[in-house]
Parts: C-alpha cells; structure tokens; sequence
C-alpha cells in the first residue's frame, strides 16, 4: 500500500476524523488521532444526525460498524411536523411515513452525536486517540509535519489530515480562501422536557420545522428527551456582537424572540424561558463552490474543514463520513504510484462532490428564508 511505513495524523475527532481512523486501521495502517477535548466527556455532543444509504451509512458499513449503528440509532426520530407560527399542524408524517429499513433508498435513520462518537471511539485500537490536542501549528520536517499542541507537546507524521472543522488551523497550510457568509443565523438553545410541556406533547419523539415569513424554528428531541431547537433568520454577519444580547439571560433572549418574532404565538416562548443558558449564536458559513488548491504529498483536509456548508440539507455531517470512506479507498489501493496523486484524486473529487451537496444546501436555505417560506416547504414535503 501507499501507506506502508507510513505515520498519519487526523487532527480532529469528529465524525470525518473517526471514521477514517477506524477505517485505516482496518488496513493496518499507522494512525494517531489528536483530540482538543480534554476527554470524551469534556462537552456536550450537538443536534442528531441523520445518515444517508450513499454517504454516512456507506461509511459505516465499509467500517463494519452497521450491526452497531442498528443497536444504536432511534427509529422513529427521523419522523416530522412542519408548523406555522401558532404551532397548528399543516404537515405530519407520523401516521403516514413508510417503513423503510436499511438498504432503502430514502431511508434516513437518526442517531445522537454522543452515541455516534462513542461507537466510533469503541471500534479504535487503545491509545489511539490523543486527547487534551489542542493544534497550534506545524512545519515540514523531513517529507512530513512536526506538529505541535496547546499543551506543550509535538509530533511528527508523514501525512497530515486536517478533520479540524470550520475554522480549520491546517486549512491555510494548503490554501487562502476562507469560508463565506451565507447571511442566516442560527441561535441555539436547548432545554428539558420537563421544562417545555406543549412543544414536547407537540414533537413526540421527533423532529419540528416552524415557518413564518423568512423566519423559522427548528428543532428536534435527543435520546434523552431534551429538546434542541434553533431560531433560525436572516442577519448581518456582525450580529452576534452587534445585537447586545447577553446570552446567558432567559430573561433577555425571551423578549428578544417577542420582538423579533411579533406574529408567533405564546407556545414558543416556553422554549426560551427555561432552555440551559447559555444560548450559543452560529452564523452559517460554506466554502466557495469553485474553490481549488494545489495537492500536496503530505497534507489534505476533510469534512467541515474541506467544505462546511449550511444545514439545511443534512448533508455535512454525510459528506464527511463519505470523505473518510473515500480518502480511506485512496490511500490503500493500488491504483496509484505516489500519494500526492492518490490525494489528488481524491480531492477533486471530494470538492466535486461537496460543491453540489453545499448548492442544494444554499437553495433550501433560501427556500426556508423567504416571505413564503411556510408554503414553499409544505409544496416540498408533501412532493415527497
């Protein structure tokens, strides 16, 4: 194999970075993960994610992690209502949604990050994530990286793959373009569902997506029955900063959301009044579609830090998983003689790829922004 005598670093352990650790370790290959977080509980794991047959669970069958995903998915969670601002009902698939088991084509079965990962982290060989890896930079040593950490440590690897996110610290080794502003917010904010009785009659088990006039709530239950949610619009950039919220007060996000929200009825303000504070504000970024950059021997990226792209598609947390089943197939077949060829293969095609899953994004965040956001996504669903 290309990667034969081959030490390789994966900075970040997400999903992407997970699953390509697990799936070169399949092939022998010699991999180290370096982890920011202190430890696997160190935070919170976000909003569940739901896996597409071509891409997050053609990655985990290649990981053989299939059997472990049906032991650890929650059917039932992908189901969905879309309200209008008074919460009445004008979609449901809870009665109607067809069973669809693995191996259907549209069949999209959720799981909690925190389960994901853990899964992910079981299937590894001991000592192969190193946590408390806080990245601060590298520089070439030999035909590799000398890579160094928060917290005074370094290490060397032939081959360094950036999994380190959106705003990735091993991006600008390899290119200059950043990430572009696609002009919605997304104010998250959590709570318990002792603490939100209506919403929580109201989602039973699964997912809600509110409309009004190009602003939204979106939201959906853990596993743990916590309620995740999202108060999603239109804003400047700078709005986090410029807004003057303090986000750690119910009390102020409440009354920012009668404000902001004039026509929305009073069952949504249970959400703000109790939810954990604080409140984390996320502007939605996506990389260029056109974006390019010269291959180098010694170092890719993957995921978010390749192509993070807007929600509004479930489509980042996907494209990841399908980088590391791709990059994975690249570095340890025959196919090629050296490996910046082999990681040029793989990244024109994997920018390919992400560019259309970030348009189809873009263009159903539009469609969920506009003045007819509510009728325009109800012609959607009951399309399908």
């Amino acid at each position: 194999m290309l990667i034969d005598n081959t030490s390789i670093a994966i900075v970040g352990g997400g999903p992407a970075g997970l699953t390509l650790a697990r799936l070169l370790q399949l092939k022998n290959a010699n991999v180290k993960l370096y982890e920011r977080d202190f430890n696997k509980e160190a935070r919170m794991q976000g909003s569940p994610l739901d896996m597409h047959e071509d891409s997050g669970l053609a990655a985990l069958r290649k990981a053989e992690l299939l059997e472990e995903f049906k032991k650890t998915f929650r059917p039932g969670a992908d189901k969905m209502l879309i309200v209008n601002e008074q919460a009445e009902i004008l979609f449901s698939d809870h009665d109607t949604k067809p069973e669809e088991d693995f191996g259907t084509e549209h069949f999209r079965p959720e799981i909690d990050r925190g389960p994901l990962r853990n899964m992910l982290l079981d299937s590894l060989q001991p000592e192969t994530v190193v946590w408390d890896s806080h990245f601060l930079s590298m520089e070439p040593q030999n035909d590799g990286w000398m890579l160094h950490f928060k917290n005074g440590t370094s290490a060397y690897a032939d081959l360094v793959i950036a999994s380190d996110g959106a705003h990735s610290k091993i991006r600008p080794y390899l290119t200059e373009q950043k990430p572009v502003y696609s002009g919605v917010i997304m104010l998250e904010g959590i709570i318990s569902k002792e603490h939100a009785p209506h919403i929580n009659a109201l989602i039973n088990g699964g997912k809600i997506m509110a409309f009004g006039k190009s602003k939204n709530i979106l939201m959906g239950q853990k596993g743990n029955g916590d309620l995740g949610f999202y108060a999603s619009f239109k804003a400047d950039e700078n709005w986090t900063i410029n807004s003057g919220l303090d986000f750690s007060d119910n009390t102020a996000i409440l009354q920012w959301f009668k404000t902001e929200y004039p026509e929305w009825s009073e069952i949504w303000y249970e959400l703000f009044e109790k939810a954990t504070i604080p409140f984390i504000p996320r502007p939605i970024y996506f990389m260029p579609l056109d974006q390019t950059w010269e291959t180098r021997s010694n170092v890719t990226l993957m995921g978010d830090a390749a192509h993070v792209m807007p929600p509004f598609a479930g489509e980042g947390a996907n494209m990841a998983m399908l980088d590391a089943l791709e990059l994975s197939e690249y570095l340890t077949n025959n196919h090629y003689s050296t490996l910046q060829e082999a990681i040029s293969q793989y990244e024109i095609t994997m920018r390919k790829r992400a560019a259309a899953a970030t348009k189809d994004s873009l263009e159903n965040g539009e469609r969920m922004h506009s003045e007819t956001a509510l009728a325009t996504m109800l012609e959607f669903f009951k399309g399908h």
